[in-house]
């Protein structure tokens, strides 16, 4: 692992102040020598979710080595014939990983996408020079109580329709509410889209945003539906992620038994009586109908938001 201090020279930037940790990664916030701040992210060898606590103390303040409550990292998902499997990466894997996410980046563009300037190597390991985005990520304003606006998501939902169509990144894979920044203008800019390797069956996801481990716009459309039902009622609709049998590409009688059951939540209107029965369905069909895409989940809200 690269470690990095306050005032350190690393190529043309210098280090600030530590912004995050992923999974598999660390950003800075950095500055060029015209005064240009960016956020510089290099690999980590954390494991993952579901590994990172053993590692690492959970603290209020975030810093390279502890993790704060705000973060919850994505963990990398294997595919194989007989199902999937939630491993470590070695330094080789992320490094490729890093690359193949910068490079997806720079092709991809996008206004409500972040913005890739270049990747540069560093002592043999690749770092990825991204705009530094002013605001405050999703999860910080449902944990301070601010108010959460639906037109965000209708934002996310048109802009992720948008790089669709031009093939430019055919899904997020891994939106959940840390991975969305509300700037002080109130636009909406995404980060760290799933890592992948399709060629090696391998992609960094967050199951409890992607709990079927898709790898297509139906993630994002169920990454939306548990934020909104997050948003809602304060608890995630999936404690057990992912699905044993998520990841196969055909399903038998004991699959789709263990997908019915797997797909049985708490309506959120059971745990918040004040949820409006059409947003309630908006996050079931979300959640639980296959065919239920982008394109559908932006007639309804658009309906809902003239509604309101």
């Amino acid at each position: 692992m690269i470690k990095l201090e306050v005032g350190e020279r690393i190529g043309a930037y210098r280090v600030l102040d530590f912004i995050a940790r992923g999974g598999f990664s660390l950003v800075y916030l950095a500055e060029d020598e015209a005064g240009r701040k960016f956020a510089l992210k290099l690999g980590d060898v954390a494991g993952g979710g579901r590994y990172v606590t053993r590692f690492l103390e959970i603290t209020s303040r975030r810093r390279p080595e502890g993790i704060s409550p705000d973060e919850t990292p994505a963990e990398a998902i294997f595919f194989r014939q007989d199902g999937v499997r939630i491993d470590f990466l070695d330094v080789h894997e992320i490094d490729d990983l890093i690359r193949n996410e910068a490079d997806l980046l720079e092709k991809a563009g996008g206004q409500n996408l972040v913005k890739v300037h270049e990747c540069f190597q560093h002592e043999g390991r690749p770092v990825t020079v991204m705009d530094y985005i002013r605001g405050k990520t999703l999860r910080e304003k449902i944990r301070a109580l601010e108010g959460i606006r639906l037109n965000w998501f209708l934002t996310i939902v048109r802009a992720l329709q948008k790089l669709s169509k031009s093939n430019l990144l055919t899904y997020h894979g891994d939106l959940k509410p840390e991975n969305i920044i509300i700037k002080p203008s109130g636009s909406v800019v995404m980060v760290d889209p799933a890592m992948r390797a399709d060629e090696r069956g391998v992609i960094t996801t967050t199951p409890h945003y992607n709990p079927l481990l898709l790898r297509d716009s139906k993630a994002d459309v169920m990454g939306i539906g548990v934020m909104l039902y997050e948003i809602l009622t304060g608890v995630l609709p999936f404690d057990e992620v992912p699905w044993q049998y998520a990841g196969r590409e055909q399903g038998g009688e004991v699959e789709r038994m263990s997908l019915s059951y797997f797909l049985s939540y708490p309506p959120a209107k059971d745990l918040n009586p004040n949820t409006p029965e059409a947003l309630a369905r908006i996050v079931y069909h979300c959640l639980t109908v296959p065919d239920y895409g982008l394109a559908e989940l932006e007639v309804d809200l658009v309906d809902f938001l003239r509604k309101d």
